[in-house]
């Protein structure tokens, strides 16, 4: 298995991979978020408590279940690149921050318009949203800390850390309704608290964003391969290629 994840982890060899999967994952994307999106919005019976307002969850929900999954994605590329020194780890920490980030900012826009009419306030300090907001700050922290150093491999190992440091937030938040008396409703069943008529197409919209973090994230990586090789024979071959065609 460890000698397979060398050989994945040559930059010319996951370029290429990168670029096998995007145009699948793109076209999965488009069509699961379609989808699920016409068929939520504009199909999908209104709830008999919330009204037309739960259809925002269709956003919602499955924005905030993949800002906690990318973050736990970060977290085992950044303990991979810490202990075993691969250089595309950090890479592919560096490609997912970004990704998450905006699925967290997604969160916590739509969850202040799903706040609003339910609670009748765009935001209170629950402890579900704060740790939400907490985790949104990390995403940002490592960003910028990747970015603060010219040393490829110093800014790797400060963001793997301040990654792994940060993970403690992942369950305070999946269990914070749980901890704490607060607003925000707590874990709902899916299976059996959902009608299928509503159940179906949030389904499509949660793989649909997962899709979408993976054709975003190989994207990301393919152009941070490149800047980082840049020098690199094959990179210019590339180049050179580009420029002929």
């Amino acid at each position: 298995m460890w000698k397979w994840l060398h050989q994945l982890a040559k930059p010319e060899r996951l370029y290429q991979l990168c670029g096998l999967f995007v145009p699948w994952f793109a076209m999965f994307s488009a069509v699961l978020l379609v989808a699920g999106c016409v068929w939520g919005f504009g199909f999908a019976p209104a709830d008999y408590q919330q009204g037309q307002s739960y259809r925002i969850m269709y956003l919602h929900v499955p924005a905030a279940i993949w800002s906690m999954g990318i973050y736990g994605s970060m977290a085992v590329a950044a303990f991979i690149g810490l202990v075993w020194q691969m250089k595309m780890s950090d890479l592919a920490v560096a490609a997912m921050a970004p990704v998450g980030a905006v699925f967290t900012f997604i969160a916590l826009v739509t969850g202040s318009a799903w706040g609003k009419p339910m609670w009748g306030t765009w935001w209170v300090w629950d402890a579900r949203l704060t740790s939400e907001l907490v985790l949104l700050f990390l995403y940002i922290g490592v960003i910028a800390l990747y970015n603060a150093f010219d040393d490829r491999r110093l800014a790797g190992r400060a963001a793997g850390i301040l990654v792994l440091v940060g993970v403690v937030n992942l369950p305070i938040i999946h269990y914070s309704v749980e901890w704490w008396n607060t607003l925000h409703q707590g874990s709902t069943n899916m299976q059996q608290s959902i009608d299928p008529s509503m159940r179906t197409p949030l389904r499509l919209t949660i793989f649909g964003f997962l899709m979408l973090f993976a054709t975003l994230t190989l994207m990301r990586l393919r152009n941070l391969i490149l800047l980082q090789e840049q020098r690199r024979p094959w990179v210019m071959e590339l180049a050179n290629k580009g420029r002929n065609s």
